[in-house]
């Protein structure tokens, strides 16, 4: 059974806009500012403009269980749903434009090359470049009627114990799993130091994108796509017993990344139609002609 035919309305969208958990990121990990590890100081349960977020979270903790992730995987990894050249994709991203937003009026795209822009001001690698323009593709999943909570949120690892780093922790309560004595332990099905590539994280558009590009980009891109919203370790890091050195190394590219995505929105939007050809001979560079949804 889909998951929008399980749940109202309101449990598939309990946000105003999806970009509404990145301002809540926002105000947990403000530029410049290193987390609190108790984080009482963004964890204002009292304060009603959080309502939205506290009931996106606690859908999420309470839904992303270790067999929702392979139903999940097993259900989308299959591509079978559109194929388009990538800069369509991109477009068909601003369909999730959302007029409640009160920050910013960018749509998707205007969002995305923001954050490439900034990128390749800096002078980093074009791959680099291609990856802060395509790193938020994956919310392509909202159109084919997923959740928000299956689509964006803080993501962790399924299948072991959930660390009290990840926000609202105390929603975990409510996930099976945590009563399941094959997934609450330290480990759960996992080994020391096993490394994040034999690691389930919850389902959401970054392990979709990545799936979709693993094959194309270099790994420093892929680590990037896949754990840009894995906060509670590349911020808190909560699962270093679970990671290897390699994971470390790589996480190194995460945390230059993060900057990019957090703190580039501007309101002055980009003119697409003067950056449009140079992101289409990137994106030519290292991905095929068109892509499988």
């Amino acid at each position: 059974m889909k998951v929008q035919d399980q749940f109202s309305e309101k449990e598939l969208q309990p946000l105003n806009s999806i970009e509404q958990w990145e301002d809540d990121v926002l105000q947990r990990y403000p530029e410049g500012v290193e987390p609190s590890k108790a984080k009482e100081e963004y964890r204002n349960y009292d304060n009603p403009q959080r309502d939205t977020v506290r009931e996106f979270y606690r859908l999420n903790h309470k839904y992303q269980t270790y067999d929702f992730v392979q139903e999940k995987k097993k259900e989308f990894l299959q591509f079978n749903r559109k194929e388009m050249p990538v800069w369509n994709a991109m477009e068909f991203l601003n369909t999730l434009v959302d007029d409640s937003d009160p920050d910013i009026d960018l749509d998707q795209l205007q969002h995305l090359l923001q954050t490439a822009e900034a990128i390749r001001a800096d002078g980093h690698p074009d791959w680099f470049v291609l990856t802060g323009f395509i790193h938020d593709m994956g919310k392509v999943l909202c159109l084919f009627g997923e959740a928000q909570w299956a689509v964006v949120g803080d993501t962790f690892p399924v299948g072991c114990q959930f660390s009290d780093k990840i926000v609202y922790p105390e929603f975990f309560a409510n996930n099976p799993d945590i009563n399941d004595e094959r997934y609450n332990t330290k480990y759960g099905v996992y080994s020391p130091n096993c490394g994040l590539k034999n690691v389930h994280m919850s389902w959401g558009h970054d392990e979709y994108l990545y799936h979709i590009t693993k094959d194309y980009l270099p790994e420093p891109a892929l680590y990037m796509i896949r754990y840009h919203s894995f906060y509670s370790q590349h911020r808190e890091g909560a699962y270093e017993h679970l990671m290897d050195d390699h994971d470390r190394e790589m996480f190194e590219w995460v945390k230059k990344f993060n900057p990019y995505d957090l703190y580039s929105k501007s309101p002055k939007p980009p003119v697409v139609s003067e950056l449009k050809s140079y992101y289409e001979d990137l994106i030519a560079k290292y991905l095929p002609a068109t892509i499988r949804l």
